[in-house]
């Protein structure tokens, strides 16, 4: 199918409105291209803070989004997409807005350590800690420990999986579900040491704002040679996935990501875990808060919030909730 012309208009001019992604790129000058643009704007939340958590290398920032400050409610630790180079609380705040009124839950925003000034794993090790703090804190958050999910786009979609992965092999927290919003999955073929197998990497790697040339480049600041292959990298690679919480793999039409984040949905489902797909007809990378404005990003908001909600109705509560 071809992109609607609605959405062809809102994919130029969102790539009209920044600077090219690729080779000679600056990233400091792309973080400032991006504070520059116009706040979108998210549902109003009764409570809304900064806090920050311990980490390996000092404080993560997060931000603290809750709809019900006098009740518990389910929990969703968020990971914002950038590339692992840009993005952080200002950009998705209208994002975490939208998931804790959408799926009626608290939200903590992490804010890991951003490549190249910090690469992998910084950025692993920072979402790792921020998920444990939120756990061991849970009570102090309002969030009922027993109904914890993770969530993030993009980047925030690799860093959200490897942290349950994480939290699997560790032996706790207990996590209810993981929704991953168009999700980096496979690095390999954006670096030195990869084939490029998917066919939406090149049907979908110009003109649809996300490049290949903008993930070869994000590859390059996040990444030295080799690293492609580990799997707190590249998760579709991982040896084990068994035992991961059940998961929402969103994708989207016109996305050069689409194809890995499908096979990562069919490998969890290989593993044993419950996995759903949902594609996004004339969808793009980027979209997701983008619903006031394109029905295909309002789709995709539904889809994410709806899946959450259902699941934390279908989690049984715990028996001593946080207060």
């Amino acid at each position: 199918m071809e992109m609607t012309p609605q959405t062809r208009r809102f994919v130029d001019m969102m790539t009209a409105a920044v600077p090219e992604i690729g080779p000679g790129a600056d990233p400091r000058e792309l973080r400032a291209a991006r504070a520059q643009r116009t706040p979108v704007e998210g549902p109003e939340v009764a409570l809304v803070r900064d806090l920050s958590a311990p980490g390996p290398a000092g404080e993560v920032p997060l931000r603290h989004y809750r709809p019900d400050p006098a009740a518990p409610a389910p929990g969703i630790v968020f990971f914002h997409g950038g590339g692992f180079v840009l993005g952080d609380l200002e950009s998705h705040d209208h994002i975490c807005r939208i998931l804790a009124d959408g799926a009626g839950a608290v939200v903590v925003a992490v804010d890991y350590r951003l490549a190249p000034e910090h690469p992998y794993p910084a950025a692993v090790e920072d979402s790792v800690a921020a998920l444990r703090w939120v756990a061991d804190n849970a009570a102090e958050l309002g969030i009922d420990p027993a109904r914890l999910a993770v969530c993030g786009d993009s980047a925030g979609g690799n860093l959200a999986t490897v942290a349950a992965r994480a939290a699997r092999d560790a032996g706790g927290p207990q996590l209810c579900h993981q929704a991953l919003i168009y999700p980096v999955t496979d690095f390999t073929g954006y670096g030195p040491s990869g084939d490029g197998a998917y066919p939406s990497r090149t049907d979908n790697g110009e003109g649809y704002f996300l490049t290949g040339r903008a993930m070869a480049w994000f590859n390059e600041q996040y990444l030295s040679d080799g690293q492609e292959r580990e799997p707190d990298a590249s998760p579709a690679l991982a040896a084990r996935l068994e035992g991961l919480p059940p998961a929402l793999v969103l994708t989207a039409d016109f996305d050069p990501l689409r194809d890995e984040g499908e096979e990562y949905a069919r490998l969890l489902c290989a593993a044993g875990v419950p996995a759903t797909t949902v594609r996004v007809n004339d969808g793009f990378h980027g979209m997701f808060g983008f619903g006031a404005f394109l029905p295909a990003a309002e789709r995709a908001e539904r889809a994410v919030t709806a899946a959450l909600r259902s699941v934390f109705a279908a989690t049984r509560p715990s028996a001593s909730p946080a207060s």
